[in-house]
């Protein structure tokens, strides 16, 4: 019916204003997004299309650089090259064709293994703890409880390299430096701040009542924490495993002090991927890209949780 204005509520956002807003965030995500591209093409680039002035949008793709980071090479005369067998596979030829050999594997694969073993296992150790630390703050009269909250918080404040020649002399003490289980300690006990704290908000919106019901059905305190806390909480600790496992996979300062060959993860390996002449960066480019991709994947995964972590308590019932 004409001349009829459409109710609209006061508090739900206008078209237009819902319009400004999509296109904010689209803004947003594009101007985001462009670093991450251009490292993705630069790592098909080739080494003089990496470092073409003015920069190649459009390019021949080439693998020269997940070639560069997977081997070893060395550059041969013409003379050796010609006594050599023909070769067999792409790589082989991609690498000929610059006048160089494969001497072998580079050390990518261990470096990434260490990222991930070092990572996960110090996101699980500080999740694991950081929950039963949140639970016990949340749910018993601790003395100093405050206090003990904001000593927790303040480890977090601290620059890592105000403590990193106590840590390093320590580490080497103990035998630590340069080992996995070193690194996975370090990054657990920085983390576990960071879970206390997330997880302790979480657990305080969990109504005691559960627990309370749970225990007169029968139920010790240890069962009910795990069958009626846990499931509820299991969104704070996806949002908190997230954040702790961001921190642990892209953690650079400890990295570079504390470790050079056997431990030795991902951020500091990647910035001396050198090639001939200097830095090799569709290499640099490759191994950023792969870097990125688990990471990627577990917060896709998880994304849903990380979302409902956020929001979680911002409307009470």
């Amino acid at each position: 019916m004409s001349g009829l204005t459409q109710a609209h509520s006061v508090v739900a956002p206008s078209n237009l204003s819902r319009r400004i807003a999509g296109a904010l965030v689209i803004v947003y995500a594009v101007i985001t997004m462009i670093p991450l591209v251009w490292i993705v093409l630069t790592s098909f680039k080739t080494p003089p299309d990496s470092i073409s002035y003015p920069p190649k949008v459009v390019f021949t793709p080439s693998l020269e650089g997940y070639v560069n980071l997977f081997t070893t090479r060395t550059r041969q005369s013409p003379e050796v090259l010609k006594q050599l067998p023909e070769p067999t596979t792409w790589y082989d030829k991609l690498v000929r064709s610059r006048n160089m050999v494969i001497a072998g594997p580079s050390n990518v694969i261990p470096r990434f293994v260490n990222s991930i073993i070092i990572a996960f296992g110090s996101t699980f150790l500080a999740v694991v703890l950081g929950t039963l630390a949140a639970y016990g703050f949340s749910r018993f009269r601790v003395p100093l409880k405050e206090d003990l909250l904001f000593f927790i918080l303040s480890t977090r404040m601290m620059p890592p390299i105000a403590v990193a020649i106590p840590i390093y002399l320590m580490y080497r003490e103990l035998g630590l430096s340069d080992t996995r289980l070193g690194m996975i300690l370090l990054y657990t006990a920085v983390n576990v701040s960071l879970a206390v704290w997330l997880l302790k908000g979480f657990i305080d919106e969990i109504p005691r009542e559960y627990e309370e019901a749970a225990m007169i059905d029968g139920y010790t305190r240890l069962q009910a924490f795990r069958k009626a806390v846990l499931p509820q909480a299991a969104t704070g600790i996806a949002a908190t495993a997230i954040f702790c496992l961001i921190f642990a996979w892209n953690e650079y300062a400890f990295a570079v002090l504390l470790t050079s060959g056997t431990a030795q993860t991902m951020p500091p390996f990647i910035p001396f991927i050198i090639g001939e002449g200097g830095q090799d960066w569709p290499a640099v480019a490759a191994a950023t890209t792969l870097f990125v991709i688990p990471i990627f994947v577990f917060t896709i995964l998880l994304r849903k949780h990380l979302l409902r972590g956020i929001t979680f308590g911002a409307v009470r019932k």
